[in-house]
């Protein structure tokens, strides 16, 4: 895991506590200082400034949990010939399983906060979730040798990558969430190698109940109504810029959309 630490976690507070002043209607002395998307609209050429910063922040850091697969805590799929893939709905190598559940295409734009929050191209995404029933391949029970809900994808010219994937569960104490890796480079992701970012993102409850209305998720219908994205041990500190855009539906599939924002 990819650990920022002290400094990191403070800055964050701190701008935070920064946009909380900032709704709170302080003085000018306070916008300059952070700024908001609402600044621009004011005119003033310094606080239309600040604002491009603080909406160019990178997004937030997040545990990797005790499933990643990537040689941190137990197996390694990063290494594996096959992880390289936009389909992770199947498992490969040794595995044969296929996760079954309502199709979810994810869309991730990796942006470079270094350069204005262009988009990075050359890096590479390394994605993992749960299954339908909120068990995680390489580790759970019944699961253990399979390694489907898992692959790697090299972002584009316009810092993009897209997964195939299936609406993840949603089990006991978590909100519905995907994991996410950033890598410098492919070379990177496929040796286990550096990370530049590690979060998760978040699903909205509207899209999750269409989902779990569906065949094979009555668990989920229970564990969704036991806890709230603003309870979550994760995204209960905020969770803004980790919540995915999601449209379509659970008949067609879904499309869960996210710029992930990191420091290239």
């Amino acid at each position: 895991m990819h650990n920022r630490g002290l400094e990191f976690d403070l800055s964050t507070l701190l701008e935070r506590r920064r946009a909380l002043k900032l709704l709170a209607g302080l003085g000018l002395m306070a916008l300059v200082g952070c700024g908001s998307d609402e600044d621009t609209a004011g005119g003033d050429t310094t606080t239309s400034t600040s604002g491009s910063d603080a909406a160019c922040s990178e997004i937030p850091a997040e545990t990797p949990g005790p499933f990643p697969g990537n040689g941190s805590n137990g197996p390694n799929v990063l290494t594996q010939s096959g992880i390289v893939r936009s389909d992770i709905r199947s498992s490969f190598g040794s595995g044969s399983a296929v996760a079954a559940g309502v199709p979810l295409t994810i869309n991730l734009a990796v942006l470079d906060t270094g350069q204005g929050c262009a988009a990075l191209a050359g890096a590479a995404v390394y994605l993992w979730q749960c299954d339908r029933d909120g068990l995680y391949s390489m580790y759970s029970r019944g699961v253990g040798n399979e390694n489907y809900l898992r692959g790697v994808q090299e972002t584009d010219a316009g810092g993009r990558v897209t997964f195939k994937s299936i609406f993840p569960g949603a089990y006991s104490g978590r909100w519905p969430h995907i994991h996410f890796e950033v890598y410098p480079s492919l070379a990177m992701a496929t040796s286990a190698g550096s990370k530049m970012a590690t979060s998760q993102l978040a699903l909205p409850a509207d899209s999750c109940r269409l989902a779990y209305a569906t065949d094979g998720y009555s668990a989920s219908v229970t564990n969704l109504a036991r806890t709230s994205l603003e309870g979550d041990n994760v995204f209960r500190d905020g969770s803004s810029e980790q919540l995915a855009t999601v449209s379509g539906d659970a008949t067609n599939g879904f499309t869960a959309e996210l710029s992930v924002r990191v420091n290239g």
